[in-house]
């Protein structure tokens, strides 16, 4: 006789699948009946915990056999505590025959993001600037492709849809301040907003103004110069729950109040996420970046291969960090944008589903 039994936690509702087996042997003698029952069971199904069963068989790898939907099916209600449980079964036949099984639960509740907010959408705008229409400002040849690389990478595995985000490339100033004005519009409070930037960027040391190069900007002039005054300003016009700014230019450095320090724990995220934030990250402060972008290699790198549910952009920075460091003669930074908003929470990179 086959029987399937559902375990379901009445803690959290989670369910275990298992499969009885009921083979009967029924000898007739005098005056006496003895019966054997011969019992094994079967992980079917479980995405939260794992069943182990007290047998003296050698463990060995089975494939689950398909449901018989002709079989019986009875639910179980156990209250399950995190880590192991032991857990006793009994199943009668018919004959009011009898089986035993003993087995534990390895229960490990997964830690869930639910928190007010977190239906809000991800934008995002990038940008990659090569070249530039005054001949005197020096090409480069890696950002637009940086910036491709990025759009695939944050469009493929994690929760940015193509239709939230803007790619420029070679853009003109009018075109960043369009593009801004055109999120401001349209980002609501709940929603995470992101800013990339790979490009030529120039640090004045007179008035302690950085700037970033568009593709109009000329040398002698800095009426195309795209301030970072002016980003700040646009950053404290967003309504985004969070906004984080990655910027792969030269000088980027001088937009920070300080380098954060922190390490989080998953029991955090949902408080990080709950706090508004204003975050950046930048391949450099006040110094010269290379075309060729380690800062960009490693980050996209440790983006591709993230398995984690949810990474906050600190997280992230401290995984390529050294990696960059090591391996080239800048030193990235990280840290609050100065004025604009945060609050102490963080840009949480979230995977599909």
């Amino acid at each position: 006789m086959l029987i399937y039994y559902d375990i379901i936690n009445k803690n959290t509702s989670d369910q275990f699948s298992i499969r009885v087996e009921m083979e009967k042997f029924i000898i007739i003698g005098i005056l006496c009946l003895t019966w054997t029952t011969n019992s094994y069971s079967q992980v079917i199904s479980s995405t939260k915990s794992s069943i182990k069963f007290n047998s003296t068989a050698k463990e060995k790898a089975v494939t689950p056999p398909p449901v018989d939907q002709n079989i019986p099916k009875r639910d179980i209600e156990q209250n399950l505590n995190p880590g192991k449980n032991d857990i006793s079964l009994v199943a009668f036949s018919e004959n009011n025959l009898e089986t035993r099984v003993a087995f534990k639960v390895d229960y490990q509740p997964k830690i869930a993001l639910t928190i007010p907010g977190a239906e809000g959408k991800y934008y995002a705008l990038i940008i990659g600037v090569n070249n530039y229409s005054d001949p005197s400002i020096n090409e480069l040849y890696r950002s637009i492709k940086d910036a491709e690389m990025f759009y695939n990478v944050i469009t493929s595995r994690y929760t940015f849809d193509k239709e939230n985000i803007k790619l420029m490339r070679n853009a003109t100033y009018a075109e960043i301040v369009d593009a801004l004005d055109h999120f401001a519009k349209i980002i609501k409070p709940a929603d995470n907003f992101l800013i990339f930037y790979a490009g030529h960027g120039i640090w004045d040391p007179s008035s302690k103004i950085s700037f970033w190069l568009p593709y109009d900007a000329e040398k002698s002039s800095k009426l195309a110069w795209f301030r970072n005054s002016t980003l700040r300003d646009y950053l404290q016009e967003l309504k985004s729950k969070h906004t984080l700014l990655i910027s792969d230019a030269f000088f980027a450095g001088s937009i920070f109040k300080s380098r954060s320090a922190f390490t989080y724990t998953d029991v955090a995220i949902n408080k990080l996420y709950e706090l508004p934030s204003r975050k950046a990250m930048t391949s450099g402060t006040l110094t010269q970046v290379p075309d060729k972008s380690v800062f960009l290699k490693y980050m996209i790198d440790r983006l591709h291969n993230n398995m984690d549910k949810y990474i906050t952009s600190e997280e992230l920075f401290n995984k390529f960090r050294m990696a960059v460091i090591n391996n080239s003669n800048i030193v990235p930074q990280f840290g609050v944008i100065q004025y604009v908003g945060d609050e102490g929470g963080d840009f949480i990179f979230m995977l599909k589903e």
